[in-house]
């Protein structure tokens, strides 16, 4: 039986390297970093001082003043790259069945800083003195929530939480209710705003963040051999996947096809990744076979590509195994390297970034590869933007616990 074809017609994001999609655009052809020294709170007692953040941020662009108050700041970002995506897609939502459109939307953290600031009131002033708004600013499922209220979409809230791999899963989950007959659009992505005392602290105590403080903006180098941890980023991405009878019949611009998702368990450690990666390449197989392709047919992989040694090495090798003789031709890279780790919410923002490879037919590069190292033998896109015309994307995400996601992503064709 055909299966319904799903695909994406509205992006929008905020990162460390630009609060929208045409700068976010601009920001990975010319292979920018957004990482610098953390100003969000005195970091000087962190072994790790530097992370992605989002520069130039008004909440009170999208929220009435009262409310900027109310909300997380993991809200506010999610809000401002979905009513982006909802703009770009050109949705009327006065002529729409506000019942058939969805919000799937998660985050790997939540309302970290909330939460954080509540702990310290506590901690000062007793319980009796927590905000009434501290749940909802600090639950995941109220990041779709604030999005649906404020476009008044009745077709459903969703939230799957799967540590770092959680964006990418969200993607897949909405393409399958789309699928299921469950929604005609869909407003899906993930937020995360976890550059705080208590985050950046959590992670750098686990040895899982770079040192690198004396030069940030190298900090994150995916595949390179001088890598030694991940940069914590913030930020937000949000795509408008819809059902392709319903975009064609409005006459909407698509940037591209969601094919197909698979998800796998290592069921090996809670932070580190099974190094025979038979997982992992389970995940990639099995998300191939269903976009209906085969390996050979994918011309580019967005790699997870944290810059950790454990994480880029085992993605490597999973990569050669899945690819075999042809692997050292496939191009693959990571977004990381320009916008460090937005936990949950890489994966939403990456897509975002393979959206914008098709469009552009540009594969955007790995920055700050220097130095070659033996276990990760592959073409990482080393610092320059490279031309082609990709047509199969193959994007990966993995999470602590042992999260495997791949989505297959594509160019549309009638």
């Amino acid at each position: 039986m055909e299966r319904t074809r799903v695909v994406i017609t509205g992006l929008g994001t905020v990162s460390p390297i630009g609060n929208n999609v045409p700068a976010f655009e601009a920001g990975l052809a010319a292979g920018v970093s957004g990482v610098g020294p953390i100003s969000r709170f005195d970091a000087s007692s962190v072994s790790c001082r530097i992370a992605g953040e989002v520069k130039d941020f008004n909440p009170e662009d999208y929220f009435e003043k009262r409310d900027v108050g109310r909300t997380d700041r993991v809200q506010q970002l999610a809000l401002a790259a979905a009513q982006e995506a909802i703009l770009d897609s050109r949705l009327n939502l006065e002529a729409e069945d506000r019942e058939r459109i969805a919000v799937y939307v998660t985050s790997g953290i939540g309302g970290g800083a909330s939460f954080e600031g509540e702990v310290l009131q506590v901690a000062i002033k007793g319980p009796s003195r927590i905000s009434p708004f501290l749940v909802p600013k600090m639950l995941i499922d109220s990041i779709p929530s604030t999005i649906a209220q404020r476009f008044k979409l009745y077709g459903g809230t969703n939230s799957v939480v799967s540590a770092c791999a959680s964006g990418t899963q969200m993607l897949g989950e909405a393409l399958e209710a789309i699928r299921r007959g469950d929604a005609d659009v869909i407003v899906t992505g993930a937020s995360d705003a976890a550059v705080t005392a208590t985050g950046i602290g959590a992670f750098a105590n686990m040895r899982a963040l770079s040192t690198q403080n004396d030069d940030p903006a190298r900090a994150s180098r995916p595949f390179d051999k001088e890598r030694d941890g991940f940069v914590m980023g913030e930020g937000a991405g949000m795509l408008i996947l819809e059902q392709l009878d319903h975009a064609l019949a409005r006459g909407a611009h698509i940037y591209g096809e969601i094919l197909s998702q698979a998800v796998t368990s290592d069921a090996y450690h809670m932070t580190l990744p099974d190094p025979d990666a038979k997982q992992i390449v389970r995940a990639m197989r099995v998300a191939i076979e269903r976009a209906g392709i085969t390996p050979d047919d994918i011309g580019y992989v967005n790699a997870h590509g944290t810059s950790t040694p454990a994480n880029d090495r085992t993605e490597s090798f999973a990569l050669q195994v899945l690819f075999g003789g042809r692997a050292p031709l496939v191009p693959v890279s990571s977004t990381k390297s320009m916008i460090g780790h937005l936990l949950g919410a890489a994966g939403a923002v990456e897509t975002v970034a393979c959206m914008l490879t098709i469009k552009n037919r540009l594969i955007y590069p790995t920055i700050n590869y220097a130095t070659f190292d033996s276990e990760c033998p592959l073409d990482y896109v080393p610092n320059v933007a490279r031309p082609s015309d990709v047509r199969y994307i193959l994007k990966n995400s993995f999470g602590f616990g042992g999260h495997n996601v791949s989505i297959v992503l594509g160019r549309y064709a009638d």
